[in-house]
């Protein structure tokens, strides 16, 4: 079985001791929209991939009751605006993630009427440097405090949630058709098992991987304790829900029906 898990801190309570849970041929660790992509192709069984990407084939099913989501301020997820809400033109997006991406469109259209022109903010490239009205940062290097000349600053989880009044899941384990099932159950099994021992694992977590992305031990395990959530539960599958539906009337993915998750927490 070949895995493909996000390489950003807020994946790491979901792959504690994973490799040794459920032995695998690969794992690897990359973007969320290359993990996509991976997973499309068939160079993946099972990977975290955007919740975005789950909408683009119905053949596609939810693994695990793990995910990455958040019910209030997420931290990772930025939008930082040079000008008004109202007047912005432009938007670059961060390569990495398409879901935080499509949240980001349907955010600004829904309340703003603002469909902005679209540009490419590279992984490697200087935010600050970009022209753009507006600029969508995703990952570790969102969650330090910004610099520039900005007039506003979105926290995206925490606008989905005061808007929708639900949480929203940014990531799920997902498998690609034709996976027997057993070996579904036997992944889900070793998926949610990592986690529990993950979250067990926190301060741990935060003190090694905390300042490989800038952080301080204190800082990372509170973001990674208060900022993030980690169970599909119902609610989260409502908000999944609300989320394909407006992805849907914007053009984003087709629509292929409501949400039917292999499994959901309470």
């Amino acid at each position: 079985m070949r895995l493909g898990a996000v390489s950003y801190l807020n994946t790491k309570p979901l792959v504690q001791g994973l490799a040794e849970l459920l032995p695998t041929d690969e794992l690897v660790f990359d973007l969320p929209s290359r993990l996509a992509d991976g997973l499309a192709s068939g160079a993946y069984d099972i990977a975290l991939i955007p919740s975005i990407e789950f909408f683009q084939n119905p053949a596609y099913s939810i693994v695990s009751d793990a995910c990455i989501g958040c019910r209030g301020p997420v931290l990772s997820v930025k939008l930082l605006c040079r000008r008004p809400l109202s007047e912005i033109k432009t938007l670059a997006l961060d390569e990495g993630s398409r879901t935080s991406a499509a949240l980001v469109r349907i955010l600004l259209a829904e309340r703003y009427g603002v469909r902005p022109q679209l540009e490419p903010l590279p992984i490697n490239a200087r935010y600050e440097d970009s022209p753009a009205d507006a600029i969508l940062l995703i990952g570790d290097r969102a969650i330090h405090p910004t610099s520039g000349a900005f007039v506003e600053e979105w926290d995206l989880g925490d606008v989905w949630n005061r808007w929708a009044e639900l949480p929203f899941v940014f990531a799920m384990w997902v498998a690609r058709p034709g996976l027997d099932p057993a070996q579904l159950a036997t992944a889900a099994t070793a998926l949610e098992t990592a986690r529990e021992l993950g979250l067990a694992s926190l301060p741990a977590i935060a003190a090694a991987e905390g300042p490989r992305v800038g952080l301080s031990a204190a800082d990372a395990h509170g973001y990674l304790r208060d900022n993030l959530y980690f169970y599909l539960g119902r609610r989260e599958l409502a908000g999944l829900e609300l989320f394909r539906q407006h992805a849907v009337r914007l053009g984003l993915v087709p629509d292929f029906g409501p949400v039917v998750p292999a499994t959901a927490a309470g």
